[in-house]
């Protein structure tokens, strides 16, 4: 664990000096600026059924994430991650999603795991939501200068109980050494490598390997971006039964997908 711990990016506070919960967990429930959340479902081809949703974050009207993430600065993005958090537990709640919820999460915004998970914990709790029933999703893409560091969050989420996943893999800047430091419960193939992986040899070896890895390593693989019967197929011959992509459903604004609309059961 790192010993040195940076000072709280929207208060310049020591983590820790303000007791259990920091200023921005104290700031209360009204979210900064108004956004809302599309759910896109994560299907398991072998039971024919949906084994999550992913939030992903909207305009507080469905547009487009952007509109929203061109709001986020260095001095509110901790309070954005920790609306997101609740938010995205809070609407699925209304929606009466019953399947795993993905997250994802900034890990810049967050400078003490144990203490920046309670707000998450608490709206887990207020809405009967059980911890094994929520995914925290980390970007590999993003440039996380620390890799220790984020291995040091993503085990913490761990022991809460919280599932842990490393989004688009194969994309980004930590990949392999990421994979060294933290095995996290589930990698979602980068869709750079599904597209056309059915026609393309190259793909085909580097995401064999990427499986056979995972495999040893007790990882599960989730392929996104699926968008073709073929690169469906591929993924379902070498073994893979969860994916995500328009094949199956787009994302529905504040609301869930059902099975029986993808697989007509």
């Amino acid at each position: 664990m790192i010993q040195t711990i940076a000072l709280h990016p929207a208060t310049g506070a020591a983590p820790g000096s303000g007791g259990t919960r920091c200023q921005g967990c104290r700031e209360g429930a009204t979210p900064l600026f108004p956004f809302s959340f599309a759910y896109q479902p994560i299907v398991d081809l072998a039971t024919r059924s949906i084994w999550a949703h992913e939030a992903l974050v909207r305009g507080p009207q469905g547009e487009g994430a952007l509109t929203v993430l061109e709001q986020v600065t260095a001095d509110n993005r901790y309070r954005f991650d920790q609306d997101c958090r609740v938010t995205a537990i809070s609407t699925a709640s209304r929606l009466g999603m019953d399947t795993r919820l993905s997250i994802n999460f900034l890990p810049q915004a967050v400078y003490r795991p144990e203490i920046c998970i309670r707000t998450t914990l608490e709206a887990a709790g207020k809405y009967n939501i059980p911890l094994d029933r929520i995914v925290f999703e980390v970007t590999e893409g993003e440039r996380v200068t620390d890799g220790p560091w984020l291995a040091a969050i993503l085990t913490e989420y761990q022991r809460c109980g919280f599932l842990t996943a490393i989004d688009d893999f194969g994309a980004g800047f930590a990949g392999l050494t990421l994979l060294a430091d933290f095995q996290p419960d589930i990698v979602k193939l980068d869709m750079s490598l599904v597209r056309n992986v059915d026609s393309s040899r190259p793909r085909q070896a580097i995401a064999r390997g990427i499986l056979r890895m995972c495999e040893e390593l007790a990882i599960t693989v989730i392929a996104e971006g699926i968008e073709t019967a073929g690169e469906r197929d591929f993924f379902t011959h070498e073994g893979v039964s969860l994916m995500q992509g328009y094949l199956f459903a787009r994302p529905r604004f504040e609301g869930v997908a059902r099975a029986q609309d993808i697989f007509g059961n």
